[in-house]
């Protein structure tokens, strides 16, 4: 064979059809783009955008289309919108899921963007719950015992840009500032110098006095690593008895987790009253199978971490019209003082009693494996610890969809054993190394059996041992047979 040398050539001026090469396809993707065909997925995104667009005018971007590059954005584990557009560019799998020909050229970044800030964010909170009705159709969603939980998102903004709500002063000229009033530190301080400093004076800062003012929705906190930063605050809630994600917010870094917790499970409420007709379809067969709740409740139980415990949180779920139960970890602050706050303690007490009992002890199990684990699927491996967004509607819209993907994926779980692309792979070669094994224990089955019968020699064996796959056993095979046959 002669050597082959790269060459500028000259591209054709006519391609015809036949001659483009098409991609072989995934099957992750071609299981999913069946899941969303059956179930209308275009047509429903479709209808439900028309009113943002003109009746004339130029095509824009499908909104199926636009909500599938979202999708994407999970399942390829992109972090922005411009990475998005580059991979379906550079990319024939995500061209076909897609819907696009070679000839077509694919959305820019830009496009993408447009059609998120056309879009109301009630847009994207229909294709959640139209997710969620998908779930519940497989009987993935159950919606009685919720697990809440939050944790911080990375800001799109920087500490330099600190600035004073009331005078506009930056972070930096306010510390030389104090630094004048010193009289052991210098009169023209440099950069390096008010950083010593700002390091070793206690700060006493406030997100009510400062902000940054490209982006006054995030708030400085300090994040879990121990690094001060600003910070948006992300709260979902779970089904327990799925792990499926009823409802996710984006709040304030700055709001406590006592406050956010009715933002979340207000939207779970919702969510859940538009899909309760079909998660009550699918569980109307359940009765009559043993070892089922009879209840039909939704929003039943509510199950916490130690930080959204108080007096107010435990009674104002026990007075609840449906008499929500609470199994909240509750921390060691000592004995409690009610001074004739009955209806405090009786909530209190009775908290304490069910996270106590044999129940609240399995709940606060699960609780760490279905509520942090969604944390690490859709911010950790879907690239959405750092949001590269601004302003809490838009975080959320592009966060709805990411979540949607991630419940997909939990039903594609179910469907076909893994929920990502490079799960399916990777159980496609576990699978055809357990048949290779299979295969290889058959062969080593029939030589043993032949070489007792005396049917031919070990040296015979090995050269029919070449011709099968699984010659990776030949030495193996030759010094198990030396002590026997030859």
């Amino acid at each position: 064979m002669a050597l082959g040398k790269r060459r500028a050539k000259q591209q054709d001026l006519f391609v015809t059809s036949d001659a483009l090469q098409n991609a072989p396809g995934h099957s992750f993707y071609d299981r999913l783009g069946a899941l969303l065909l059956d179930n209308e997925f275009d047509q429903f995104a479709e209808e439900l955008c028309a009113p943002f667009y003109a009746e004339r005018g130029r095509p824009s971007l499908p909104p199926g289309t636009y909500f599938r590059l979202l999708l994407l954005g999970y399942f390829e584990s992109l972090a922005s919108e411009r990475q998005i557009a580059w991979r379906v560019a550079d990319s024939l799998t995500l061209r076909r899921f897609l819907g696009y020909q070679l000839s077509e050229r694919t959305p820019d970044h830009s496009t993408i963007s447009k059609t998120r800030r056309r879009l109301s964010l009630e847009v994207h909170q229909a294709v959640f719950v139209r997710v969620l009705q998908i779930l519940a159709d497989a009987k993935l969603l159950r919606g009685k015992t919720l697990g809440v939980d939050a944790t911080d998102l990375e800001a799109n903004a920087s500490l330099r840009n600190l600035r004073c709500k009331v005078t506009g002063q930056s972070y930096q000229s306010y510390v030389k500032d104090l630094m004048k009033d010193d009289p052991e530190q210098p009169d023209d301080p440099s950069d390096e110098e008010a950083g010593r400093f700002d390091r070793r004076r206690k700060k006493k800062l406030s997100n009510e006095d400062w902000h940054n003012p490209h982006n006054p929705d995030a708030k400085v906190t300090r994040m879990k690593d121990g690094r001060t930063h600003f910070a948006e605050k992300c709260e979902h809630a779970v089904d327990l008895d799925t792990g499926a994600i009823v409802a996710v917010t984006v709040q304030g870094a700055d709001c406590g987790d006592t406050e956010s917790i009715w933002t979340t499970l207000g939207d779970a409420a919702k969510n859940l009253n538009k899909t309760k007709e079909k998660i009550r379809s699918a569980q109307a067969d359940e009765a009559d199978q043993p070892g089922t709740s009879h209840s039909r409740d939704l929003l039943c139980e509510v199950v916490a971490d130690k930080g959204y415990h108080s007096r107010s949180i435990c009674s104002e779920l026990a007075a609840d019209s449906k008499t929500i139960r609470s199994y909240i970890s509750e921390p060691a602050r000592g004995r409690l003082r009610w001074r004739g706050d009955t209806a405090a303690r009786d909530a209190v007490y009775a908290n304490r009693r069910r996270i106590r009992g044999k129940r609240g002890r399995a709940l606060m199990r699960m609780r760490g494996e279905y509520l942090e684990r969604p944390f690490a699927h859709y911010l950790d491996h879907g690239r959405m610890r750092r949001v590269w967004l601004k302003g809490h509607e838009n975080i959320a819209k592009r966060l709805l969809i990411h979540v949607s993907a991630c419940n997909l994926a939990l039903l594609l779980r179910t469907l076909i054993g893994t929920g990502s692309p490079k799960g399916l792979s990777s159980l496609q070669i576990a699978q055809f190394l357990i048949q290779m094994r299979a295969r290889r224990a058959d062969i080593l089955h029939q030589i043993a059996y032949r070489l007792d019968r005396g049917a031919f020699s070990c040296k015979t064996a090995l050269k029919a041992k070449r011709r099968e796959p699984s010659f990776i056993l030949a030495m193996f095979l030759s010094n198990s047979l030396k002590s026997t046959a030859c």
